[in-house]
């Protein structure tokens, strides 16, 4: 029966394990499956695995199962089958970054034995099934980000509801669309919740005071909803909480008394409609292990205990306070905007050629702030010990988003063999990497917490290739031991040929064929002049698709019927001979898919021209414009800017040579069919050495708005001016204004805009494109507006590295997926 089950679900998927073919045992050699002594199918670990498809209702066929985890494997769609409810043994139901859609199915609720339900990061719909409160034994219980909607189910309304999870820990439900009153009957003393996680909902109404019955409770977020009324006054009952977070509600009243809560590390009550009041004595007095307190824009006034100062491990945000007004803390960091939590790197990050990649989300850890990184080594130490890999592993950056989530990202190495980094096999990953399943508990400051894990690709060649390699080159050897010399002798008189001539291509041969002593470019041919004048119609004007400094830009079709893009050089601007042949034979090494592909060239009769793939649906400023008849949404504007970053940070840190592009802006983004970003222009940049050494004064002066504003101090424009421009863009993406407009620039105009309680569009709304304003509910905006303006930070050392923007904006596009 398990063999057929099991057949039946891998003949709905692509990528399906391979192993699943080579017999008819499951409890073999089948890579995820594990079995009992009585060889019944007790457990399905397909984690990570590329599994495309559906999940057919053959799964509930496998009723001894206790254990399934499909987490992170994002192709893997549909609606989760009925057919699950028949597995009654089943104790652990993981699902994790999945792309199932449609309703959770209300026979989740027949699963008798379930302890742990992670639906977590999926797409479903609908409302909450009641039925799940018939789950007695659920200990674990997350739907977050999901599109849930409607009100949380309780018993006395619809006769199972989350109220009869009495054992219960967890309720994360948070980053849905839940709508409706927190039900004064969902909590009740009997219950051994830890830790509730309701916030990012459109919940309305007052905080229950039955919430004050948790005695067990250490994480509360509430924030981010539309929630009303005072804090009940039953909070102050809660003397194990280590985190609440009430902020960006409708709460009024007075600040609420937390004298007591000596339990308490992370506070945040910002954004409220609290009643005026002066700083309560509580700042000072009995929260020894107080680390964060965020009360931006509560309205307290008069003088804050100078007590409050003293302590070491305090974190204070009381920035939007009328108590900021007093001289003596107005220009403290207390009453400043707190420092965007980007990314930071870690030095003692293992490197090695096929890393197993995953972070961690942490939702409610108890401090929030990057530079005390005392509790990592501990977070390592206790991640290594779980999985056994202590001499593998590495915590590799960290960061906040903009929900004050904690992303930490982490590093697996495979073991080194005589000739470097092998690749992880899938039952390798599969026994010793499955980290929402094997690894339960994490230090408690970091809160409640799972794992995305990124999609493995092992990039090393098989042995096969080698041997045939191998083979190869002995056959050859003897053969090149023969045409070695005359080789050289031949090499040698062309190239002497060439420097006389002052031809230095005719090392390459003549006439456009290769022989022998051009550099490695396959994919870039030498063109004729004649071949490149036909297919332009002469040069016609007709044909004349861009102009920019560099000259004119042509749409060509060669007689094969390929359409390119061919860059007609200025002859006033044009560089020396052996400097354009050095500029081709650099960007012959060149080939990202985020970068204009350079197909070939033309040396001849004094022109100079460059040969590019075509890209069809023009540059980001035309279509951002309105010269195009498309419409950019949010999703595809972050997708746009990913690109962009990511080519631009592969000339910065892995081109060979570096290049550094120099001339960043909208009219350089191309977007192509499928509307991907490519970076073009950088064909022209001068490579970093050249500017390290001083010779950059007179080449690129850049483009005004998109200058680096270091320009013109030092004369030199480096990775960090890119990095400026690139953040000009991001800005561009946004407001779908130049850069330059009635004499303001784009950034000033964006900086005096901001407001950091608009929790919509942050402020700007007035300066935005019209077309996201219509969009709304633009998911990562605020991080984004502020990463751009980290980028055009007036000092190049403020500006973050290239891969590090690209970085933050990937983190953007996973929380939009």
């Amino acid at each position: 029966m398990a063999v057929y089950a099991l057949r039946s679900l891998s003949g709905e998927w692509k990528n399906g394990p391979s192993s699943w073919r080579h017999s008819d045992d499951p409890c073999g050699n089948w890579d995820g499956v594990n079995c009992s002594n009585s060889i019944r199918v007790t457990e399905l670990k397909l984690f990570n695995m590329g599994i495309k498809g559906t999940l057919s209702n053959a799964i509930g066929d496998l009723t001894e199962l206790q254990l399934i985890d499909f987490s992170n494997n994002k192709y893997l769609n549909g609606q989760l089958p009925p057919s699950i409810g028949n597995l009654k043994k089943l104790k652990t139901l993981i699902l994790i970054g999945c792309k199932f859609s449609g309703a959770i199915p209300v026979e989740l609720g027949n699963l008798s034995q379930l302890q742990t339900l992670s639906l977590n990061a999926n797409h479903f719909t609908g409302r909450i099934p009641a039925s799940l409160g018939r789950l007695a034994d659920l200990v674990w219980l997350d739907l977050a980000n999901n599109q849930l909607n409607g009100s949380i189910p309780i018993s006395a309304t619809e006769g199972s509801g989350l109220d009869q999870l009495a054992h219960a820990q967890h309720f994360h439900l948070n980053k849905n669309h839940l709508s409706g009153p927190i039900p004064l009957s969902l909590f009740s003393s009997s219950m051994n919740v830890k830790h509730i996680l309701l916030d990012s909902n459109n919940l309305s109404g007052v905080i229950p005071e039955s919430i004050g019955l948790l005695q067990k409770l250490e994480v509360l977020r509430l924030d981010r909803n539309n929630l009303i009324g005072p804090v009940p006054q039953s909070i102050s009952n809660l003397t194990r909480l280590k985190v609440l977070n009430f902020a960006n509600n409708e709460l009024t009243g007075m600040i609420p008394n937390m004298t007591g809560m000596h339990a308490l590390y992370n506070l945040d009550l910002s954004n409220n409609s609290f009643d005026p009041s002066e700083a309560p004595s509580w700042f000072s007095s009995g929260l020894q292990n107080l680390t964060t307190l965020t009360i931006e824009a509560g309205k307290l006034h008069g003088e804050v205990p100078e007590k409050l100062f003293s302590f070491p491990n305090l974190q204070e945000v009381l920035v939007g306070n009328p108590v900021c007004s007093n001289m003596h803390i107005y220009q403290t960091e207390y009453c400043q905007v707190p420092g965007q939590g980007f990314t930071i790197k870690l030095s003692d990050s293992i490197i090695c050629s096929n890393p197993y990649e995953a972070t961690s989300m942490f939702r409610a850890p108890y401090f929030s702030y990057l530079n005390d990184s005392i509790y990592y080594p501990q977070l390592r130490e206790n991640i290594s010990n779980k999985l056994g890999v202590a001499q593998r592993f590495s915590i590799d950056n960290y960061s906040f988003d903009s929900d004050e989530y904690l992303q930490v990202h982490m590093k697996f190495c495979p073991s080194v063999s005589g000739s470097g980094s092998k690749c992880f096999t899938s039952k390798e990953i599969l026994m010793n990497l499955d980290l929402n399943s094997k690894i339960d508990s994490l230090p408690d400051v970091f809160g409640p917490f799972y794992f995305m894990m990124s999609e493995y690709q092992c990039q090393e060649r098989g042995s096969k290739i080698l041997i045939i390699g191998l083979v190869i080159s002995f056959s050859a050897a003897s053969l090149a031991v023969i045409c070695i010399g005359s080789y050289a002798i031949r090499k040698k008189k062309q190239a002497e040929r060439a420097i006389s001539k002052s031809d230095p291509f005719a090392s390459w041969g003549s006439n456009g064929e290769d022989i022998g002593a051009a550099p490695n470019q396959q994919s870039v041919r030498f063109f004729l002049y004649n071949e490149l004048r036909k297919c332009t119609k002469n040069f016609s004007n007709s044909q004349v698709i861009g102009t920019g400094g560099y000259g004119k830009v042509y749409k060509g079709i060669l007689p094969d019927g390929q359409i390119v893009a061919i860059k007609r050089l200025q002859k006033d601007s044009l560089q020396g001979g052996l400097e354009f042949k050095t500029e081709i034979e650099s960007l012959s090494r060149v080939h990202h898919k985020n970068l204009i592909q350079l197909c070939g060239f033309c040396y001849e009769k004094e022109e100079r021209i460059l040969v590019y793939e075509y890209i069809s649906n023009g540059t980001l400023s035309e279509n951002l414009s309105g010269s195009k008849s498309t419409q950019l949404d949010w999703k595809r504007r972050i997708q746009i800017a990913w690109d962009s970053a990511t080519g631009l940070a592969y000339l910065h840190e892995h081109a060979n040579p570096p290049l550094i592009h120099r001339d960043i802006k909208s009219t350089n983004i191309l977007l192509d069919d499928n509307w991907n970003a490519k970076v073009a222009d950088f064909g022209l940049s001068k490579l970093v050495k050249e500017v390290e050494t001083g010779n950059a004064s007179s080449f690129v002066k850049g483009t005004w708005g998109y200058l680096d504003p270091e320009y013109f101090r030092t004369n030199q424009l480096t990775a960090k001016s890119d990095v400026f421009s690139f953040g000009v863009v991001m800005l561009e993406l946004v407001t779908a204004r130049s850069p330059l407009k009635g004499g303001e620039h784009i950034v000033g105009v964006v900086e005096k805009a901001v407001n950091r309680y608009d929790r919509e569009f942050y402020g700007l709304k007035h300066v935005m494109d019209e077309v996201l304003v219509e969009e709304g509910n633009l998911i990562g905006f605020k991080h984004f507006v502020d990463l751009a303006l980290v980028c055009t930070q007036m000092s190049a050392e403020e500006r973050p590295a290239m891969s590090e923007v690209a970085m933050e904006i990937s983190m953007i596009m996973k929380n939009l997926d």
